[in-house]
């Protein structure tokens, strides 16, 4: 093996080492279970979903005239 060769093959090996380890870091941070704080320990909280009131006479909305 010349010497270019060798200095292509462990270049592509460092690549393809930072490449792995860079996954290896991406799935642990996807799959990873978060800490749980005091506030968390709970469960999750329920949130009420409300839609804004149409406007109209005594809803303090602005009513708009169309023509």
């Amino acid at each position: 093996m010349t010497e270019a060769g060798a200095g292509a093959l462990r270049e592509f090996l460092v690549v393809l080492a930072l490449a792995l380890a860079g996954l290896l870091l991406a799935v642990l941070a996807a799959f990873a279970p978060w800490y749980v704080t005091p506030a968390d320990a709970g469960g999750g909280a329920v949130v009420e979903m409300h839609s804004p009131q149409r406007a109209g006479p005594g809803s303090g909305g602005v009513a708009v005239e169309t023509r």
